[in-house]
């Protein structure tokens, strides 16, 4: 099992930067999880925004972050970072990190209970 707990949400113009965190805990070994970034605005349906994968660190974004958002992890600390940058209006949500259901699984199966990030016009 892993327990994801994130942090860094806030309140930020719009053209500002925020970095998320999420620390993992549990029995299992954090680098055989791949990891992911979703995001849930009011009234909307759950999205993806961007997945790390295990040891070689490949990394894949929605469409609508790419080339602003950045997902890394420190697998030394249990951590995937999420930087945000050039912040809309429309990044707006809460943001939800993702563990993989089990070692090496491609789909995601343990979440946090999220952070807000709102951007104001």
């Amino acid at each position: 099992q892993v327990q994801l707990v994130e942090s860094g949400g806030g309140l930020v113009q719009a053209g500002g930067s925020l970095r998320l965190s999420c620390a993992a805990s549990g029995r299992s070994t954090f680098s055989m999880y791949a990891m992911g970034w979703f995001r849930q605005a009011p009234g909307k349906e759950r999205e993806f925004v961007a997945r790390i994968s295990t040891s070689n660190g490949i990394t894949n974004y929605a469409d609508s972050v790419k080339g602003r958002f950045t997902i890394s992890r420190d697998n030394a600390k249990n951590t995937v970072y999420l930087q945000m940058n050039s912040l809309k209006p429309e990044d707006t949500a809460v943001y939800y990190c993702a563990a993989g259901a089990a070692p090496y699984s491609y789909e995601f199966g343990h979440w946090g209970q999220g952070t807000q990030v709102t951007v104001s016009s």
